[in-house]
């Protein structure tokens, strides 16, 4: 007998059912773009079963088994539309589908050794990846997939807070998913029907374990100031002032342990970081209690001991990391001995590190030990904790619907669609600026090559640009629908002023990379109206539409006939989620099968390494480092300069995304340039035209792929 569907999945699959049924060319159109007419171009390092289609799966399996405590935790963050899992890079292929599989699988284990597992999660789950941010609110078709997860505890993220409609529909929606364990204790929404603030979640979480720990779960997001003005958030300085929160830290029942889940970093040194604000409030009343903190944000791999009965555990970011965390040793009445003790257990004490000194400290000795593991998110790793072999055992139901269901949602959302072949991997950090490999490089040619107002191409220019415009690496490979927004989201304009002195223009950047300026920037613009901030806004502000015909010619792809693609709208009341057709759908692009890579087999491969406050044996999986090197506050183009020797010119055009103008005014006014005006400054190019759409164009004149060639994926980060 079939087991039925999950029913957000089942909704999902009907809507691309429906399309199939209505369009069934849509199943034989493309027959030799989904495959490859030579079998032999694809060769893979080692027979894996795949996740997604397109994805390359990890060589390299964990060699040790997880510690397991009195009770135990799985841990995620910053998952920010990940879902697909990164396609092109082997350490963290594994999908949402196989996320859900392992969890489900983890807890059956827990069950049989007589342990608690809670599963938590701290928010952030918009603005980073094509299934979330290729609907409009993003997220709407992400969330219900993130929603196979039953979570225990979760926290919300400053992604969520932005635009009014995402946070409207996790108030409407996804708080009800979850209900009281969706803790909100800081963040607060207007309820239109009420004309009040009300909390998006529940203030506070108490309950007891399955096996008898009592918990109060408290959820705290960072000192936040750039949300909508739909929402309220109430910094840490006053929240633990709040008598409600006071009282719940006093309960009169009994609390074994506090958890605390938070989109907040866990380094005492991060300037956002507002834990130490709560854990004094905490411990001045409780002061020997147990507390364990999950924090995010920072998008790092991290434990801190704050003292010795509290840690606080960050788990990286983009689905590249699943925290895993062990404590035994609580002190419960009424939690019962454990009864099969045959699997390692925690051994390390929390001992508190410099950077924790101005936490309140417990006074008395801990009977707590504690174990950490940061797990590469790939199958393999996955299956090796759930089964102890590689595929054996670990798939679900839910599971494989899941995946089956990000399948079909990455091509109703265009996704696969390719622009060009990236011929190398262009990195962030892991490269020099200004060195081959690093993505500013790229980011130099592209914007000298795209972004030319024909009317002025020959005057010289100064393309100024911010760092944080750039979101993520770009691997070598196909670069696609999905990399667009993985790469840069942001949906800056080009303005400039003509005829700039060039002993002015030409100290911009240096004054502006120093810091001071662009820091003031951000603290303005996190106060501005919604309307003039330039981050992380909705797609429908993104600019960015499948191929056209005209495209899909020119860059030698197959096209499929037209068939709506599947989107969604929130109604008036954002209260339900509902899909809502294209009346008038672009083609779409079915991406050619362009996977061949090299037969190795390495040992080891690049990744994290990763020191913290319990030591160096953190990472589940070893790695060879990546280099790490900073990265630029601004960088800028130089363009139609005359030739190498020749005089510089007098006068340019300064030309910079929209987000920086002020600060390149005040720059300029700076750099002693007299006469600086706003009313001078104009569109360089036309206003549709934006820094997110820069490397699409530039792929698609650039990185064509001849007919009949392939395009190799690379070997990834570091690789």
């Amino acid at each position: 007998m079939a087991l039925p569907l999950p029913p957000i999945l089942s909704t999902l699959i009907l809507l691309i059912s429906t399309a199939l049924f209505i369009f069934p060319s849509l199943i034989v159109a493309c027959d030799s773009c989904t495959s490859p007419s030579n079998t032999n171009e694809i060769v893979h390092t080692r027979l894996i079963k795949r996740i997604q289609p397109d994805a390359l799966g990890s060589p390299i399996a964990p060699s040790r088994p997880l510690e397991w405590g009195q009770v135990n935790f799985l841990h995620t963050t910053d998952t920010h539309g990940w879902l697909e899992g990164h396609i092109k890079e082997r350490n963290y292929g594994g999908d949402w589908g196989d996320y859900v599989s392992f969890v489900r699988t983890m807890r059956g284990l827990a069950e049989e050794r007589g342990v608690d597992l809670l599963v938590v999660d701290c928010g952030d789950l918009h603005d980073g990846a094509g299934l979330s941010d290729a609907t409009t609110p993003n997220g709407l078709v992400s969330l219900p997939l993130f929603e196979e997860i039953d979570y225990d505890l979760l926290a919300i993220g400053n992604h969520e807070l932005y635009v009014a409609a995402i946070s409207y529909e996790h108030f409407y929606n996804f708080s009800r998913i979850y209900g009281d364990r969706y803790v909100t204790s800081n963040v607060e929404i207007m309820n239109p029907a009420t004309g009040n603030f009300e909390y998006i979640g529940s203030k506070y979480r108490y309950f007891t374990t399955k096996m008898g720990l009592r918990i109060m779960a408290f959820g705290v997001l960072f000192n936040f100031g750039g949300n909508s003005n739909s929402t309220r958030i109430t910094f840490a300085q006053d929240f633990v002032k709040q008598q409600w929160f006071l009282d719940a830290v006093n309960l009169p029942e009994p609390i074994d342990m506090f958890v605390l889940v938070g989109h907040n970093p866990v380094a005492p040194n991060e300037t956002s970081s507002s834990w130490q604000t709560v854990h004094n409030t905490i411990r001045a009343l409780r002061p020997n209690t147990p507390i364990q903190y999950f924090g995010g944000h920072n998008h790092i791999r991290d434990l801190k001991a704050y003292d010795n009965k509290a840690t606080a555990l960050g788990s990286g970011r983009y689905c590249e990391t699943l925290g895993w965390l062990s404590i035994d040793g609580v002190p419960s009445p009424s939690y019962g001995p454990i009864q099969n003790t045959s699997y390692p257990r925690p051994t390390a004490l929390a001992v508190p590190g410099p950077l924790s000194a101005n936490f309140t400290k417990s006074n008395t000795s801990s009977s707590l030990r504690y174990s950490r593991r940061y797990l590469d998110w790939n199958r393999l790793t996955f299956a090796f904790h759930a089964a102890g072999s590689q595929d054996a055992n670990l798939d679900t139901h839910n599971g494989l619907v899941t995946t089956g269901a990000i399948t079909a949602l990455r091509q109703q959302l265009n996704l696969t669609s390719v622009y060009g072949c990236a011929p190398r991997t262009y990195c962030v950090s892991c490269a020099p600026f200004g060195s081959e490999g690093n993505i500013f490089t790229l980011l130099n040619t592209a914007y000298a090559t795209v972004v030319v107002n024909e009317s002025r191409a020959d005057v010289p220019r100064i393309i100024v640009s911010n760092g944080g415009n750039v979101r993520f690496d770009l691997v070598q490979g196909p670069f696609t629908y999905d990399d667009s927004f993985i790469v840069s989201p942001f949906t800056n304009t080009f303005r400039f002023l003509p005829n700039v002195p060039f002993e002015f223009a030409n100290q911009v950047t240096p004054i502006l990379d120093a810091g001071p300026h662009l820091r003031r920037r951000k603290r303005r613009s996190l106060s501005a109206p919604k309307s003039h901030q330039k981050r992380d806004l909705s797609t429908s502000d993104f600019g960015f539409s499948p191929l056209t015909l005209q495209e899909a010619q020119a860059t030698n792809q197959c096209l499929d006939p037209p068939h709506p693609p599947l989107s969604h709208h929130v109604n008036s009341d954002l209260d339900t989620r509902s899909p809502k057709p294209n009346p008038k759908p672009p083609a779409r692009i079915t991406r050619r099968q362009l996977i061949a890579r090299q037969d190795t087999s390495p040992d080891i491969l690049p990744g994290y390494t990763t020191t913290d406050d319990l030591g160096t044996d953190g990472d589940d999986t070893p790695h060879s480092r990546i280099p790490s090197f900073p990265v630029p506050n601004a960088f800028s183009v130089n363009s139609s300069f005359p030739e190498a020797g020749a005089p510089l010119p007098e006068t340019v055009d300064l030309v910079w995304v929209d987000f920086l103008e002020e600060v390149v005014l005040e720059a300029l006014m700076e750099a002693g340039m007299e006469g600086v005006a706003e009313a001078g400054v104009g569109y360089y190019l036309e206003e549709d035209f934006t820094s997110n759409l820069v490397l699409r164009e530039y792929a698609m004149r650039e990185w064509k792929v001849p007919e009949g060639e392939s395009c190799r994926v690379g070997e990834g980060i570091g690789g």
